[in-house]
């Protein structure tokens, strides 16, 4: 005596087809650009030298005047020309910063990506009811089956 069931297909006659819609919220990215100008500040290099000229040619007399020995002397003249050179350039820097600098505008296209939300109604599936040997079923289905619905009947002994 065999226990295993056998599997065939017949057809169910569909009463009714029923949408089953879901609401579901959208993100959905959106690309959003402007024009913008800005400016762009470049150093000018027409400034004049002559401070850091005149500040290390200062600086290197301080030094040598305040030093006692030779060898001091020396030493003072070296230090205090590079103390004269680099306040001389702070200097000439400030002043090219504030009145030589070179102005460029241009105008730049800027974006960024923001998120518009909304809600939709979308379809999910299908309420089906169907008739199969005279008795009335329903199920839940992803497509529409039309006038018929195909359906697995399995065979198996009762005891």
């Amino acid at each position: 005596i065999s226990t295993s069931g056998q599997t065939t297909y017949e057809y169910g006659d569909v009463i009714e087809t029923r949408p089953i819609y879901q609401i579901v919220e959208i993100s959905e990215p959106m690309e959003q650009c402007w024009e913008e100008v800005v400016i762009d500040r470049y150093p000018s290099r027409s400034g004049s030298r002559t401070p850091v000229l005149v500040s290390t040619i200062i600086g290197g007399a301080l030094g040598n005047a305040v030093g006692n020995g030779k060898s001091n002397k020396r030493i003072g003249a070296v230090v205090g020309a590079m103390l004269g050179h680099s306040i001389g350039r702070d200097i000439v820097t400030d002043r090219n910063r504030s009145r030589n600098a070179v102005r460029v505008y241009e105008t730049v296209q800027r974006c960024e990506t923001a998120y518009e939300k909304f809600e939709e109604e979308r379809l999910v599936g299908y309420q089906v009811t169907y008739l199969y040997n005279g008795e009335e079923y329903s199920v839940r289905t992803d497509s529409d089956p039309g006038e018929q619905i195909r359906l697995r009947v399995s065979i198996q002994p009762a005891n």
